[in-house]
């Protein structure tokens, strides 16, 4: 299943350079994933609520090509297993003008307890697909 959502690049998110900043690809990939578990009914405040936390892990961003102010484009996510207590989210970036891919990324991560300790919940559990 790949879920999409739709951005547009602001002045302010590019660097001297006049392209968008390495670290803001960080919050657009953060942002379409956050509204991935939105749209499958997972309120991440209220697992944080509950003592539920879900963290990144390990981040790995391929930057293809760089966006320019006022591009339209949208961030792709994949859910994946990675392992019984790992998950990861399989991203691209897509310019929509040309779909030529801007960025691809791989974020995995976990959700832990009050205590630190990781497990995944029943509602995170279901989203990924099993590890192959």
């Amino acid at each position: 299943m790949t879920f999409k959502v739709d951005f547009k690049v602001r002045d302010y998110e590019c660097d001297l350079q006049g392209i968008v900043n390495n670290s803001v690809y960080f919050n657009y990939l953060e942002h379409a994933r956050h509204e991935f578990l939105s749209a499958q009914g997972v309120d991440f405040a209220k697992l944080a609520k509950d003592k539920i936390n879900l963290v990144v892990i390990r981040s790995e961003m391929d930057y293809k090509h760089s966006l320019l102010p006022g591009d339209e484009f949208y961030v792709a996510v994949e859910p994946q297993r990675v392992s019984r207590l790992k998950f990861a989210f399989k991203q691209m970036v897509v310019r929509k003008c040309d779909d030529k891919v801007m960025l691809n990324a791989l974020v995995i991560g976990t959700s832990v307890n009050e205590k630190g300790r990781p497990f995944l919940p029943a509602q995170i559990d279901q989203l990924f697909k099993p590890a192959p």
